[in-house]
């Protein structure tokens, strides 16, 4: 049946309105002569609405006669009838066609690369990752080996966990999985020592298989041998093991900046303006000066693809600059405002860099000022375990 409506729509098909009383009858009897028809409606008892072939409406004449139908053409569909519609506007379906052979065109290649599940990964290294490895924009779907790419961008990446490549149109939607990394586990059966991770003073130090190297408020740099991978006996002598145990330590996180008593304010106007500019694939048309007239703005930039449907991009990219004016106000303060508000965001600072904040001994906030500016430093003295375990080469 529907091998049959194609061919109507390629040859050209009509719907026509039969009205009498006779609607059955006439139905049956281009049933019986293999007329087909198609899409039948009923709006009313003597009335009735179908699409039938070109070929077949001329066969259709004896059989009103015998219903004692009328019959009248309300729509005419198909090729035929459209290039007849606009045989008189040849530019018309000339650029239609350009534009139908594009879209086709583009449709054979990635004009778009989606990267979702990074959380700890910068999006753009994967980006780079995936163009070193001949995956990007403007890459032909025929010659896309997407198992190979991930393989690469995986051999190169040890912070990848999974990765997968969806093709979805134009769109290729890049899906990551982050490794949850963690230190090398050396196994039980194998020797090694504690080494400290960071430079700090000993306050524990707890050795349950090998022997402890250092001593509570002894002051240790990065690396330093903790716990020695043997154990010395009057009779055994010198025997290796795999150390265990816990040391911990007094770390200092520190951080400083300078913070001027007299600085310039922005303040915003309200004013704005906008530039746009067009990228087609590499090549960028600016619509307008690019320049502000403004004296003093920040720039606020936004790029959107182009797309057809929700996953066919389009190699087209449009540009937004949004251009906000502002004024320099200046502004004078106090050494004790400087000082807070330099404290305040180092502290912030720190904070980022200190995952359990309970461990947090001391805050100590040293300062330095001269008639332009104070410096401020903040220091957190934290405790922290510091031994990791090291394979002992031999």
């Amino acid at each position: 049946m529907y091998f049959k409506i194609l061919v109507a729509y390629l040859l050209g098909y009509i719907t026509i309105e039969v009205e009498g009383y006779y609607i059955e009858r006439f139905i049956n009897i281009c049933n019986s002569q293999k007329i087909f028809l198609w899409n039948l409606k009923r709006p009313k008892t003597t009335i009735m609405k179908a699409n039938i072939a070109i070929q077949d409406f001329k066969r259709l004449k004896p059989i009103v006669k015998k219903t004692k139908c009328k019959i009248k053409i309300s729509q005419k569909k198909g090729i035929p009838f459209f290039f007849h519609r606009y045989q008189k506007r040849k530019i018309f379906l000339l650029l239609s066609f350009i534009v139908i052979l594009g879209i086709i065109t583009l449709s054979n290649f990635i004009w778009n690369i989606e990267i979702i599940g990074t959380d700890k990964i910068n999006p753009q290294e994967i980006e780079q990752l995936l163009a070193d490895n001949d995956f990007k924009s403007g890459k032909s779907k025929a010659n896309l080996n997407t198992k190979q790419v991930i393989d690469q961008v995986r051999l190169q990446r040890a912070d990848i966990a999974w990765m997968g490549i969806e093709i979805n149109g134009t769109n290729a939607i890049v899906k990551i999985v982050e490794a949850d990394l963690k230190p090398d586990i050396i196994p039980e059966d194998e020797f090694c020592n504690i080494v400290a991770t960071k430079a700090g003073m000993i306050t524990k130090v707890s050795a349950q298989n090998g022997t402890p190297l250092v001593k509570e408020g002894e002051i240790i740099q990065k690396g330093s041998v903790l716990v020695g991978g043997w154990l010395e006996g009057k009779y055994t002598g010198t025997r290796y093991v795999h150390a265990t145990g816990e040391v911990q330590a007094k770390v200092w996180y520190s951080e400083k900046i300078k913070i001027p008593f007299n600085q310039d304010k922005k303040e915003l106007t309200g004013n704005e303006e906008k530039k746009y500019s067009v990228k087609i694939n590499n090549f960028e048309i600016n619509l307008g000066k690019r320049l502000s007239k403004f004296e003093n703005y920040d720039t606020i930039e936004t790029t959107k693809k182009l797309r057809l449907f929700s996953n066919f991009y389009l190699p087209i990219e449009i540009n937004e600059k949004v251009y906000q004016e502002y004024q320099k106000q200046p502004v004078s303060y106090s050494l004790e405002e400087a000082k807070k508000m330099g404290e305040e965001e180092l502290m912030k600072k720190l904070d980022e860099q200190i995952e359990n904040k309970e461990s947090i001994l001391d805050k100590k906030v040293i300062e330095n000022h001269t008639e332009e500016y104070v410096e401020v430093e903040v220091i957190y003295e934290v405790l922290e375990n510091i031994g990791t375990k090291e394979k002992i080469v031999f």
